[in-house]
């Protein structure tokens, strides 16, 4: 279905039933972002791709390209607790090899919430980042459609 606006609205019509192409990059809040982005890069090999000459925003790139602004949180605030309160609640993060990457993250100290399991050629657990932010490391056999 392609929804077009009237050509008197203040919006365009859309020329695509694509509207969105994909995901830029999330952003996650942290009381020392340059702290949180080092982590990223130590941990999970993200690179920093951009620093902010402003503000303390940094980004941060995965080997597919995938970006995470990390920007100052607000004081005194901390991510909701759990993995179901309303909201965005994990990052999915995909690797080619669970068990080494799994394996490596233990010996640095990442704190799991879940163990490793595999179900039907997926593999996945949950972890969190130093400030909280729950991670879910992510193998699948077969990529969702």
């Amino acid at each position: 279905m392609v929804i077009r606006y009237s050509t008197t609205s203040k919006h365009p019509a859309l020329q695509s039933p694509h509207m969105v192409t994909g995901i830029e990059h999330v952003a996650i809040a942290s009381p020392d972002p340059l702290r949180l982005a080092l982590w990223y890069v130590e941990h999970l090999d993200f690179v920093i791709n951009y620093q902010s000459a402003h503000s303390q925003t940094v980004f941060i790139k995965a080997a597919d390209g995938s970006m995470i602004e990390i920007i100052e949180s607000a004081p005194d605030t901390v991510p909701a607790a759990g993995m179901n309160p309303a909201g965005l609640r994990h990052l999915a993060l995909t690797v080619a090899d669970f068990p080494g990457t799994y394996a490596r993250l233990k010996e640095k100290g990442a704190r799991f919430l879940t163990d490793a399991q595999t179900t039907n050629g997926n593999s996945l657990a949950f972890f969190t980042d130093p400030d909280g932010n729950i991670l879910h490391l992510l193998h699948r056999e077969t990529p969702l459609p």
